[in-house]
């Protein structure tokens, strides 16, 4: 198995739970409507993307906006209304924009450190 088809599985395998807790919890289907996403949820998913940069320091933006899009299958599957997708997928795109940065700076300082 390839370095990156390793980084996207380990990605998905993260963010499929975190956002499928993260909507169970809450009374709403989107994660992001749980009151518990920007204070537990988004916090452990920009941890996660540091750890990703770190482990798979390659480009590391695609791990994050792996991991932060994994909350679109899960809206998709549980039945909440599609009328405000195109909203939500922006929405994603800016979720993703900080988790992208700390996946680099991950990247960053173990290159940093292995030389």
């Amino acid at each position: 198995m390839s370095q990156s088809l390793r980084a996207f599985v380990l990605a998905a395998t993260l963010g499929l739970p975190l956002w499928s807790a993260t909507s169970w919890v809450g009374t709403r289907p989107e994660p992001w409507d749980n009151p518990l996403f920007w204070s537990v949820a988004y916090p452990i998913s920009l941890l996660a993307s540091l750890g990703l940069g770190i482990l798979f320091p390659d480009r590391p933006w695609r791990w994050a906006a792996v991991l932060i899009f994994a909350q679109l299958p899960i809206v998709l599957l549980s039945g909440s209304d599609l009328s405000l997708l195109p909203l939500g997928l922006v929405g994603l795109a800016g979720l993703t924009v900080p988790a992208a940065f700390v996946a680099t700076i991950g990247a960053g300082g173990r290159r940093w450190i292995a030389r």
